[in-house]
This record gives structure tokens, sequence and C-alpha cells, in this order.
């Protein structure tokens, strides 16, 4: 390891162990932080430093931990052959018959970017059609930008089981297998550090399926190369069979280095509000839409499935992580959590979590803090709408009251639980501008604001993307503030955070990441 000395000047050390920064320093040698201190203090480490970077006003921190990410779905967007600048279905098979060529040991055949004239309504069916009486038994799909939906063969159908209505990342199970083996995937897997490393972003909580489908392997091979520049905490989430105990003893005993861990299971349990999905303590307005009226949820979770996970899962020592959107589905959860073998104090013994809570009602939240509850919530979400698109819909299906009840952060933090920040990326990209837009402003994507009696402070936001998430993956004594003996995994933002607009927060941007003591982005050198 290095014995170089880097000291970072600021007029804005934020640690996260306090709520408001300092002028002053961080001294990092090979790996770990020496020493953080004021300006003042600094004159002894500056001396003997090999490098000095002088942040002038720009926040230093620590590097932010985004708590539930998706590779899998990220690489879905450049998966196979490049199909943005097909004209027509012929231009189409013709690009796909070439990235075939170039991949016989692949079962199938895989593009992106198909223009969505080709896909949608009726043209989904004639290109599928196209596909089958030209590609013959190979299976196809194509995904059109984002990866939103799909134009599949028969046989990709019979092989992998999903529709273009429902392609996300949690029906495609079938086809991790085929795609995760690719050497490009495997290698895009650098491309995709280095979008987290410029956001600001040095350790992941990601959402590994099953098994991971033989990509464990790659996680493996990286860290003994070195070539991690993001520190990840795997999750197994359960789609083509129940949580898999031997996988993740086996797990858990392989990855145990500083880059790579497993800690345990994430489930969904409800879905959306809009589709009446999501379930309710009380039953949805008599004005709400895709039959929800009167019920308290469509489709029932599968509560019993969940329970008898819950209860394995938490005896073997694992975390279970469970996806709620919600009040009646934060209610369940809150209750099963409640249900575990707890400490002296009524704490869980397991850091269990709840991940998203779109909607929650204040009770469960003051008895979720009690437990010693986590809060993984989407600090950017609201940027995905604007306001009155989304509240109409809101107001329509559950009411003004419950509404009220939505995306409550002040409610988890008052109440004492462990907030974090996720993005459940791809849906969202790391940005903690957006966030600070949205869960310190309580902004939409048009500007207008929705319960600011429920946002965060800068700092609690500051501290729920960092010191929060460290806690989550369960590395806060190695991660997540700024202090003298832990790893220096640190951010600078491009101006002080502090002093910033939240109206004009969108564009804050990260000037420089810097991971176990390596610089792995730079703004100003990559421009």
């Amino acid at each position: 390891m290095s014995d170089r000395l880097t000291v970072l000047t600021s007029k804005s050390v934020f640690t996260g162990t306090e709520d408001q920064p300092f002028e002053g320093f961080v001294a990092v040698r090979g790996n770990r932080i020496e020493a953080v201190g004021s300006a003042g203090e600094a004159d002894s480490f500056l001396a003997q430093a090999d490098e000095v970077i002088d942040c002038g006003d720009r926040t230093v921190m620590p590097g932010l931990v985004d708590v539930h990410t998706f590779y899998t779905g990220w690489a879905l967007r450049s998966l196979g052959a490049d199909l943005s600048e097909a004209s027509d279905v012929d231009e189409v098979v013709a690009l796909l018959r070439l990235w075939k060529d170039a991949h016989l040991d692949c079962a199938a055949a895989f593009g992106h970017d198909l223009p969505a004239s080709l896909a949608e309504g009726a043209e989904n069916e004639k290109t599928a059609a196209a596909l089958d009486g030209t590609l013959g038994d190979v299976p196809v799909v194509c995904f059109t930008p984002g990866a939103e939906t799909c134009v599949l063969n028969a046989a990709a159908s019979e092989r992998y089981g999903f529709t273009p209505e429902a392609c996300y990342a949690e029906k495609i199970w079938r086809m991790m297998r085929d795609f995760l083996a690719l050497p490009e995937v495997r290698a895009g897997y650098s491309d995709y550090m280095a979008m987290l490393n410029a956001r600001g972003v040095t350790a992941i909580k990601e959402m590994a399926f099953d098994d991971y489908y033989g990509f464990a392997d790659e996680m493996a091979r990286r860290e003994e190369s070195g070539e991690l520049t993001v520190r990840v905490s795997m999750m197994s989430q359960p789609v083509g069979a129940g949580a898999n105990l031997p996988y993740a003893r086996a797990a858990r005993d392989r990855f145990q280095g500083p880059f790579v861990r497993f800690s345990g299971f994430n489930r969904m349990t409800d879905r959306g509000v809009w589709a009446g999905l999501a379930e309710m303590i009380d039953p949805y307005e008599e004005t709400a839409d895709a039959g929800a009226a009167g019920k308290t949820v469509v489709e029932e979770p599968e509560w019993g499935l969940i329970e008898d996970e819950l209860r394995a899962i938490d005896a073997e020592g694992f975390r279970y992580s469970l996806h709620c959107q919600g009040d009646g589905a934060v209610r369940h959860t809150v209750a099963l959590y409640a249900s575990l073998p707890r400490d002296e104090h009524g704490v869980m013994l397991r850091r269990h979590a709840i991940t998203d809570l779109e909607n929650s009602d204040p009770e469960d939240l003051a008895l979720f803090g009690k437990l010693g509850g986590i809060c993984e919530v989407y600090p950017q979400i609201l940027t995905l709408d604007k306001r009155e698109d989304c509240l109409s819909m809101m107001r329509r299906q559950i009411g003004e009251v419950r509404l009220l009840h939505s995306w409550n952060r002040r409610g988890m933090e008052d109440a004492g639980c462990t907030v974090c920040c996720g993005t459940d990326l791809p849906l969202l990209i790391p940005s903690l501008g957006e966030s600070v837009f949205s869960a310190c402003g309580g902004f939409f994507a048009d500007g207008l604001s929705v319960n600011e009696g429920n946002t965060l402070t800068i700092a609690e936001l500051l501290r729920a993307w960092t010191a929060g998430g460290a806690y989550d993956l369960m590395r806060e004594d190695e991660l997540g503030t700024l202090e003298a003996g832990k790893l220096a995994d640190i951010c600078v933002l491009d101006r002080d955070v502090f002093g910033l607009d939240y109206h004009d927060a969108c564009d804050l941007a990260v000037d420089m990441t810097m991971s176990d003591g390596r610089i792995v982005f730079d703004r100003n050198k990559e421009v």
C-alpha cells in the first residue's frame, strides 16, 4: 500500500458527524484517512504532503452510497446489436445477424435502442413476425431505448417466458444466464463503475437476482485483480425460486474482502399505487382506477412466503430488505419485523430494511424506529413526474389525507429510523443535485412542490447518502463519515452545497471522487 500523503483543503468540509461544514482539511495516507481538522490544524500535514488539492469553497464530503442498484437492468440499455439507426425491419434483421455471427456461443440474439416506431402497438407484432420468419429458431429480444419495452420472437417467448408489456428485471430472470455471460456485459461493469464514480458514488448495495447467474464469478475476479472502484454489497433477490440459503452461506464466506461482500436478501411485497397494487391500510377511493375502488389491494402480496423466508433468513444471520409502496404493506412488514427476536433494548438483531416507502402511516414509522429499522428511500423520485400528473393520480387512487403521508422522509428521520438513499438504478441515475431538489425542496420535475413538511435538511440528506448508507451496508466502522482511520472514500462537489438554493440544485455536480485513497474521477482532468 502506498505511503503517499494527499491533503485536501476546503472552506466547506462536511464530515457527516456534525450538521454544519467547516473550513479545514482531510489528510489521506494510502487508502485511509489519517486526519481531519480545522484550517488552523493543517500546517504540519501540508508541510509533509506529497500532493495538496485546494478545493476552495467546494464541499468535501464522504463518498456516496447508493443502496438500491441493478447492474442487470443497466446492462440491458446497451445489450447486443445497436439498432438505433435501423429504419425498417430488414435493417434490424441484418444488424442482428451480424451480432449473432460474432457471438456464436450465445444461445440468443439481442439488440438495444430499437426505434419505438418498430415496437409500438401493431408494429410490435409485425416486427416479431419478421424475426420469426428470418432468424428461425434463434431466440431474439430487442429492447427499445431505456429498455422500457421490447420486441421478442416466438423462440424467445418460449425460452424466457416474458412479454413486451412486462420485460423489467424481475421478469427476465431466465434470460440472465445468457446475457450476463457475454464478454461485453462483463467488461461493461467498468463503465458502470465509472458512471457511478462520476456521480460521487463509492459504494452500492447491488440487487443480484437469485445466485447472480454466474456474474458473482466476475465480481470475485475483479476484486482479486484490484479492478473495483466501487464497494459492492450483494443482495440476492429471489425471482426464479425462493430464497437460496445455501447460496447465501457460500457467498457470505466467499466475499469478505474490502470491496465485495454479501449480506442478505431483497424482495418486492407490493407495487404501484397507480395500478392498485400498493397494499393500503384502508380501501382505495371509489374514484380509483385499475379495479382498485373499495379494495385495499388488487393482488394480495405473498405474505405467507415472505414471512417464512424472513424467519429463515433472520435465523441464519442474514438481513432482508422488503420493498413496500403502500401504507398497508409497510404496516404488515413492520409487524413481521416486530415479531422477530430482539435485543434487550427492543432492537432487531439483524439490520432489516424497508425500501421505497412511498406511502406510510406515522404510527408505523414510530414503531419501526424503535425496532432499529432502516428506511431505504428514493430521494430523486419526484423528478420523474410533473406535479399535477402525479398528484391527480394519487388523489384519485388514495385521496388527499393519505397523500399527506407520501414521501414522508421527515417522519422517518424523526421516528429514529436510519434513512439511506437508493436510486433503483437504472430507474434513476444517482444525482445528489436532484436529491437536494426533490428530498429537501420537495419539488417535482416542473419545480412545483408537495408536502414540504415531509422533507429533509441538507445535512440530513447528506448523512442519508453517506453515513446512513454505510450503516445499511453494515460498514459504518469503515465508511460513511470523514474520520481518522476510516477508508478514504471521498467526493468533492462543484460548489458549497450548503449555500445552494433548492430550486437551483439539479445541476449540482461532482468534481472529484476518491475511492480507497485513489482518485478515480476528476472532472477537470476529464475535460
